[in-house]
């Protein structure tokens, strides 16, 4: 039977209308991969934000999720509630699965968060007085950081051999300037008591110092060494860290670009774990 030339156009753009929608279905039909990250807000969130796109074009779909203290992250990870997180460093970690009996690793390290001390009494730790109260917060991973900082500065001195992830005020041998320890503060609320001029010398991490507008290059009066074991890493469940969308995510946030933008976009205050 033939067909008319009429009835042969209308039946091409119908063949081809159907060949383009299924190579549109197709192409849309890319699998993604949603990735739960758990994160401080400042900086952890706002640097998973900046690899977002760059994740998607990986075929990963991130998404974050916000948490305001250093209590739950863990507790949602561990209760695959997360795929990861991503707030905190390896003393801290390591303190946390001690307490829990969890299992938690390292999937790399991406930032250093230098902890300061603050002073709205002294310019400098040298000229800390006799008798000054210094107040830190109940986060004891980051009594070590403190007391090095302290011994740095001349005004301390703490036992030889001493593993200082995991020392205490208790390893002080010698504090000719009595000074007097107060750490029974949730660290989210140091920049409030050091705003409010309460105590002498007030320890705050970076994270939360930026957060509240603090600048620690210019505001603080001393800031711990970069040479610091204390790099914020992502953390995953055992085993995890050799899935394709975490080795993606830490490509992302490992990049040398990225490491870039946090150099720059922090002005200092957030320092990239890597060289580049």
């Amino acid at each position: 039977m033939k067909l008319s030339r009429r009835v042969l156009g209308v039946l091409g753009v119908a063949a081809t209308a159907v060949l383009l929608v299924g190579c549109g279905s197709k192409s849309s039909s890319k699998k993604m991969t949603t990735l739960t990250v758990g994160a401080s807000p400042v900086p952890h969130a706002q640097i998973l934000k900046h690899v977002k796109p760059q994740l998607k074009k990986e075929g990963i779909n991130l998404k974050i999720k916000v948490f305001q203290d250093y209590v739950m992250p863990n507790k949602a990870l561990a209760d695959k509630e997360l795929d990861a997180n991503y707030f905190q460093h390896i003393p801290f970690l390591k303190q946390w699965n001690k307490e829990n009996h969890g299992t938690l690793v390292s999937a790399g390290g991406v930032h250093l968060e230098p902890i300061s001390a603050y002073s709205k009494k002294y310019k400098s730790l040298k000229d800390v007085k006799d008798g000054s109260t210094i107040l830190v917060s109940s986060n004891t991973p980051d009594y070590g950081r403190v007391l090095t900082i302290l011994k740095d500065a001349g005004l301390i001195k703490i036992k030889k051999g001493i593993d200082i992830t995991t020392a205490n005020f208790s390893d002080i041998t010698s504090n000719p300037r009595h000074l007097k320890f107060k750490h029974s503060y949730e660290p989210k609320l140091m920049p409030t008591i050091y705003k409010q001029g309460e105590g002498d010398v007030v320890f705050i991490n970076a994270n939360y110092a930026v957060q509240s507008g603090l600048d620690p290059r210019k505001d603080a009066i001393a800031t711990e060494k970069k040479s610091s074991p204390y790099v914020n890493v992502v953390a995953v469940r055992k085993g995890d860290q050799n899935k394709p969308a975490i080795k993606k995510l830490m490509k992302a946030l490992q990049s040398k670009s990225t490491q870039k933008w946090i150099y720059k976009h922090y002005k200092g205050a957030v320092l990239p774990a890597k060289a580049y």
